[in-house]
Parts: C-alpha cells; structure tokens; sequence
C-alpha cells in the first residue's frame, strides 16, 4: 500500500495548494500497534501523518454533520472538507447529501481504492490472543506479526478480513472527486448469505436469535455513535418531553432502541459494519441491519448510496410498488 499511500499524500497536499480544502479528514497511526485512528489535517505540511492500511476500518463520514449544522447569522461560511473514504464510506456520503445534511460544494470525497479491511478480532484469535507488538504489510496480501512473546506469524488477509469486505458489493468508491489509482476488491456475490441462512428459520427461532444477540447489549450506544446516519440532535431514547423508551437495561427497552434504531436504517444502512466494530458486546448488528436492506431491495428495487438524485424509498410512490407486506386489519 506504500504507492496508494503516497498518492494519497500527494493528493492531499495539492488540495491545500490549491486552496480547495480547509480540512482533510483521514487517517493516522494509533497509540497501539495494529490500530489507526482518524485524523485531522489541516495544512499541506500535516499531510504527511497520514496513512492507509488494512486497519482505516472507521466510516470517516460520521464527523461531517456536525461541520455544517445550522449556522447563527454572521457565524463564519463552514469550512470545506476533504474526506478519506473506502466504498461503503463513499455511500455514506452519497446518503448525507441525499438527506440535505452536508452542502455538496463544501466537501471533496477523496476515494481510496479498497481492498478491504482486516477484523482486529479475527487477528486476534489466530494470535491466540498473543498482543501485537508491530504488524507490517507482507507479499501477495499478507501480515507479517511479531507478538509480546518474541513470536512471529505471517497471517493472510483473506483469513483475518473483516465480513463487511467479504460480503461488500460496491468496493469501489463511486462519484469520487479525487480518485486515488490502485487496485480494489471485486464485488461479492454472497452478500446475502448469511441473511438467507436466517430467514430460512422459523418466526420463533428469529425472534429468539434476536433477543439472545440483544440481550447482550449494555445500552452504551456505541452503534448509534458511529453511524453516519445517526445524525439527530437529540436521539429519541434521549428524549424526555415525551420519553419513548426508558433509559434502564430491562431487555423491553434495549429490544425497544434496537428495533427502532434498526427501522430507522432500512433503504439507508451501506452496510459499513461500523456499528459492529465500536460494539463492545460483539452483537451481530451486521445480519438485522441487512436483512432490512435485503427486504428493501426486493420490494422497492433500492439501494443505498448509489445516487443522490433517487429518492429514498419511503420518499417515493409508485404505481407497481410491492405491496405484499401488506396485510388486511
């Protein structure tokens, strides 16, 4: 990734040149090996921290509502942003400016071209939970890993890669305004796998895999944290005039922020497992969140991300909509 990195410095440097950015958000080493964190650049001279490597699992796109919330008059113009983004970030983008939350000529989508993402987890089992003392990029996609006890293990990727690069179909960052040239990862054809396996259970077994899996939560909220598309002010397990669910851990009210906040992302979840990366408790957000954009596809023909111009589905009307769903009172 050497090559791709360089271009991307490059490329970040000429946008500050040529005064087209005032911020650049991407990535930079972590306080611990094998981790990468965001960053924030905003000079040329700064553009050299930056890096690309199997750990950029952050959606970056998740700070730039925040960048361009309502502005009291007389405050500054906002700033223009430059953003590092894989594939499925380059959605999120796509589904920002679809909802009127960023201005589209004050951002630069900086695509990278991907060929996926390592699980940390996944690493760490096949260390034997061993810790990382450096890891640096081999031949032919793979880790090369030395661990806290003098070992070293040469790892492939494509045994410790992240599911959502397994199963991602649009890995290539579309409508980019600077494209970085490298090679990125062929789309899948089992993106629903793992979604057909589950509803090929019973309505009962279904309910009660989701009420194991979200029986695990703790109610940090760390999936509504990193989602770009959680971008309410105030969300509405906060809300107190009136309060829709309570604020304890009595599984009705995890069941209660979880159905809703998962219906809030059908025909909008890009599928960027973000959620599943930040959750501490290692529910499996992944498969309920895809099989709502799996229904979504098939009743209305939609896909998230793909284009600014089409509406979302529960924006439009058409005279051949799927009606199935349903059912007489």
């Amino acid at each position: 990734m050497n090559k791709i990195l360089s271009r991307l410095k490059d490329a970040v440097k000429d946008l500050f040149a040529g005064k087209k950015v005032d911020l650049v958000i991407g990535y930079e080493d972590g306080s611990i090996p094998f981790r990468s964190r965001p960053c924030f650049v905003s000079s040329a001279d700064s553009a050299d921290k930056l890096v690309w490597n199997y750990t950029c699992t952050n959606n970056l796109t998740v700070y730039l509502p925040r960048y361009f919330q309502a502005r009291k008059k007389g405050d500054e113009k906002p700033p223009k942003i430059g953003i590092v983004v894989k594939g499925c970030d380059a959605r999120s983008v796509v589904g920002l400016l679809k909802e009127h939350q960023i201005p589209r000529e004050n951002v630069i989508i900086i695509g990278m071209p991907c060929t996926g993402m390592a699980d940390t987890g996944r690493v760490e089992a096949a260390l034997d939970g061993d810790d990382i003392v450096s890891c640096e990029e081999g031949f032919d996609g793979t880790l090369e890993v030395t661990t806290s006890s003098g070992g070293k293990k040469t790892l492939k990727i494509e045994d410790v890669i992240a599911r959502a690069c397994l199963e991602c179909s649009h890995p290539l960052p579309e409508g980019a305004d600077v494209q970085i040239e490298g090679k990125s990862r062929g789309a899948s054809d089992k993106r629903y796998d793992k979604v057909m396996e589950f509803e090929a259970k019973s309505p009962d077994e279904r309910w009660q895999y989701f009420i194991d899996e979200i029986s695990k939560c703790i109610r940090c909220h760390a999936c509504r944290q990193v989602c770009p598309n959680c971008y309410c002010k105030v969300c509405f397990v906060d809300q107190t005039k009136p309060r829709w669910v309570g604020a304890s851990d009595d599984i009705s009210d995890v069941i209660l922020y979880h159905i809703v906040r998962l219906f809030h992302q059908a025909g909008r979840c890009v599928e960027c497992d973000a959620c599943v990366a930040a959750c501490p408790m290692g529910i499996n957000l992944r498969l309920f969140a895809q099989k709502l954009g799996k229904d979504v596809q098939e009743l209305f023909g939609y896909v998230p991300g793909l284009s600014v111009e089409e509406l979302p589905p529960l924006c439009a009307f058409k005279q051949d909509d799927n009606q199935s769903f349903i059912t007489k009172p």
